[in-house]
């Protein structure tokens, strides 16, 4: 059997910089089928204080930024990379900014049953480039529904306090870890990789760990 090694993926479903770094991430993991790596994704909400049925996503990031100068500033790199990453990102479409706990809620349910990497997938498509509002339950149904999952299961544990505690709770402890920013990897329990890396950052990684697993395995 191939030794593995766990990735523990911090993100948020509305962060466009997670979104480009698993872009990135799937392109390398892609180049190497055999890589040893067991993904594990984990919340954390940019916005933990967000109400909790969202709000006017420009006035909300006029907020953020100071201004829609300043939005448009803080976003020409993301459009940028998202760009050299081959992503269309329809920011004009996006009219609100969701709370993402019950998003992070969905992502913890889809672990259970095997399906998170779809639901990671879905929910950035859904956001991104269909501009939908995955803070609603019906949208999160849609969701569950498209990946395989029990939508009527999905929409009755929403309308219940299931496992919110948990995902705050789980929040806090990345950030009492020292994690502020997100997309932040963390590979083998130890290192950290922080930030949207290159496919070819991630092909060295890759190719170490391997190198590592193959010289203890022939000790």
């Amino acid at each position: 059997m191939t030794q593995t090694v766990k990735l523990d993926i911090m993100s948020d479903p509305i962060c466009p910089w997670c979104y480009i770094g698993k872009t990135h991430l799937d392109k390398a993991l892609a180049d190497v089928p055999n890589h040893p790596f067991v993904i594990e994704w984990h919340p954390f909400q940019l916005n933990p204080d967000m109400p909790d049925g969202g709000m006017d996503r420009r006035a909300y990031l006029e907020q953020k930024f100071g201004g829609k100068d300043g939005a448009v500033r803080a976003y020409a790199p993301v459009v940028e990379h998202a760009e050299n990453a081959g992503l269309s990102i329809d920011f004009e479409g996006m009219k609100r900014t969701p709370n993402t706990l019950d998003a992070h809620r969905l992502i913890h349910w889809a672990g259970i049953e095997g399906k998170q990497n779809d639901v990671v997938d879905a929910l950035f498509n859904a956001y991104f480039v269909e501009a939908r509002d995955i803070g609603d339950h019906e949208v999160l149904g849609d969701i569950a529904d498209g990946v395989g999952m029990d939508a009527a299961v999905v929409q009755k544990l929403l309308k219940s306090d299931s496992d919110r505690e948990d995902i705050r709770n789980r929040d806090a402890h990345s950030r009492q870890m020292g994690v502020n920013s997100v997309p932040t990897f963390i590979v083998a329990n130890q290192h950290a990789v922080p930030g949207a890396q290159p496919p070819e950052l991630w092909g060295q990684v890759i190719a170490e760990i391997m190198s590592q697993i193959e010289g203890s395995s022939a000790e």
